[in-house]
């Protein structure tokens, strides 16, 4: 049994097809998405039709997937004032794009979390965050109380706990637990812009994780940021553009410190943190 486990794709349908032309080469038995098919990049629609398309895949629910319909729906969930922040351009656009496809509510099925269970094998538990929220980080600084909560939760102990969500991969033994991040295909935040993802193999020892990093063209999807008309909803289309080009997280820490400083989110405050951190 060999696992491909991707996630955070974002819209980049070039890093997607680099991944899933890998993910044949290695003859991977199985695909699952772990989160974060959609928004930040251009190509929603595309990845979202390409993935639906692929045999024997599952798919687990990341936040930006869910963003985009309480964003349409314009949840409660979310604070009133966003909607009329011209910062969320975006995210408006990535939700009128997928609506437009009939594809807008395709994550409303998918699980918070996903469990495979292999004879012979510990059971591998897999969430964009973790099975508590989709915004809670899991890497090798996960505590070990965390770890073992994590763990234990569902119908079985698992043996091996996958996350995503925050754009680096990790692997760390805690408490006797393997835990492993992804990494992400289409927005890396770990200054390598190759399209990352998780392969796992079955063994006699266990499970063995493989980190897998393509190289491919990035010109492509720079530049439908631009032909799409993205690019022309603002300031936040302009930062995740940066990130594809820079592979480093930039809009949340953009994002922290405007709140901290009780600062506009502009192209001028964005022009001043850039050269503040520079």
């Amino acid at each position: 049994m060999r696992l491909a486990i991707i996630a955070d794709i974002h819209g980049n349908a070039d890093a997607l097809n680099a991944v899933l032309t890998d993910v044949r080469q290695q003859g991977v038995d199985r695909l699952i998405v772990n989160g974060d098919v959609v928004n930040r990049g251009p190509d929603s629609v595309e990845v979202m039709e390409t993935l639906l398309d692929w045999p024997d895949v599952s798919f687990s629910l990341g936040n930006h997937d869910d963003l985009l319909r309480l964003w349409d729906a314009r949840s409660g969930q979310l604070p009133l004032d966003w909607f009329a922040d011209p910062v969320w351009g975006a995210t408006d656009w990535s939700a009128r794009q997928l609506d437009a496809a009939g594809l807008l509510h395709v994550p409303d099925q998918w699980p918070m979390v996903l469990t495979v269970s292999q004879p012979g094998m510990p059971d591998v538990r897999i969430a964009h965050g973790t099975a508590d929220h989709y915004r809670e980080s899991l890497s090798e600084r996960t505590p070990v109380a965390r770890v073992q909560v994590l763990r234990s939760q569902g119908a079985g102990e698992a043996g091996v706990l996958v996350g995503s969500h925050i754009h680096r991969p990790a692997q760390a033994i805690i408490d006797g637990t393997l835990v492993l991040n992804t990494g992400a295909v289409g927005a890396p935040a770990n200054r390598d812009p190759r399209a990352q993802y998780l392969m796992l193999s079955a063994s006699a020892q266990g499970w063995i994780p493989e980190f897998r990093a393509i190289p491919y063209d990035r010109q492509g999807v720079l530049r439908r940021f631009e032909t799409s008309g993205l690019l022309d909803t603002g300031l936040s289309a302009q930062i995740f553009r940066d990130e594809v080009i820079s592979a480093r997280s930039l809009y949340t820490p953009f994002w922290q410190w405007t709140e901290e400083g009780n600062h506009p989110r502009t192209p001028a405050t964005w022009a001043l943190f850039l050269r503040q951190f520079e």
